[in-house]
């Protein structure tokens, strides 16, 4: 599977993901989102025409999936794709966003 990062980066912004995808473009890679867990696949087709020497780029199928906690509005998701990396950002569900308190 791809390497990939998550995390709240930007406490304020909710969760993001970040999965490398170098080779691929925004139709190769599928996701969907089922209650509370986000999936991400690929479907890798084998290249048999090419005669390779050496092989060290991972072409290969993958099926990520992952539950996110109910703070997180998985409806608001949005995925973008630059440089060979897949970012997908999940904002904070409006009720449950971190608060800063004033001190009185």
């Amino acid at each position: 599977f791809p390497s990939h990062d998550i995390g709240e980066f930007k406490t304020e912004d909710g969760l993001c993901f970040e999965l490398a995808a170098v080779g691929l473009d925004k139709i190769d890679i599928d996701i969907q989102v089922d209650g509370d867990t986000l999936r991400v696949t690929h479907d890798g087709k084998q290249d048999n025409e090419r005669n390779y020497i050496a092989r060290g780029i991972a072409r290969r199928s993958f099926d990520l999936a992952w539950k996110v906690a109910s703070k997180f509005d998985l409806s608001q998701l949005e995925a973008r794709l630059s440089k060979g990396l897949l970012t997908i950002d999940i904002p904070y569900a409006e009720s449950k966003a971190p608060k800063k308190i004033s001190i009185k």
